[in-house]
Order: structure tokens, then sequence, then C-alpha cells
């Protein structure tokens, strides 16, 4: 499991690590029960404190993505992968509403607004 850390970011560093590791488990790179690393470890590979890596497996495990067992360590849950994908679908679909609103009320022809969203999927 490999964890990027980005400098220039302006995400905190725990959000970087809760958002590379549901995106792994999203892409199906990390699958349930496969263990992750302890807290102690992971913060010594990517150069972060132990305080940081304990915040983003808080958020992980209250967004259903780990299960952590005293003693054993931390996994990839069981929880149903179309249920998350569900849940991020519906933010999307809040986000989307939102900008074509937004796109409709300043004049922004529907072309315009879809050409926008494929340079952003695409990362251009």
């Amino acid at each position: 499991m490999e964890i990027i850390i980005s400098s220039n970011s302006s995400k905190p560093i725990y959000e970087q690590i809760t958002t590379q590791i549901k995106a792994m488990v999203m892409q199906g790179e990390l699958k349930t029960g496969d263990p992750i690393p302890s807290m102690r470890s992971l913060a010594k590979t990517i150069h972060v404190s132990v305080i940081t890596v304990q915040k983003a497996y808080e958020d992980l495990q209250r967004d259903g993505f780990i299960e952590t067992t005293v003693g054993r360590g931390s996994f990839i849950s069981a929880q149903n992968r179309d249920f998350i994908q569900e849940e991020q679908q519906k933010k999307i679909e809040e986000y989307l509403m939102l900008a074509a609103e937004t796109a409709r009320t300043s004049g922004i022809k529907l072309e315009q607004l879809t050409e926008l969203l494929s340079m952003f999927y695409k990362g251009d």
C-alpha cells in the first residue's frame, strides 16, 4: 500500500491518507480482509506523526472502510462496496446539481458545462 503525501496540497495530511485509502478500496486495490499497516508503521513510512495517522484511521473506521481489533490490527471492512459507492454518488449528484443550476443561471451552455466536467474528470 503506497500513500503519497503532498506538501503542496491544501488538504490536511490525515485527509490525504483517508482519500487515498478510500480510493484504493473503491478501485479494488484493497479488498475485504486485507490488512493495512499499523498506525506507527504507516507514520514512520510516510514521515508523519502517529496522531495524524490515528485521525485518518478513525475517519476510515467511522466511514466503514476499515475495522480495527485490539491486538490484531486494522483491516479493510467487509462493508458493502456498493453501499459506499452509492453514498459517493449521492455526494456527486449534489455537486452536479449545484453546478448545473449555477451554469443555467449564469447563461453557460450545457456543452460548455459538459466540456468542463470532462476536462476535470480527465485531469487536464
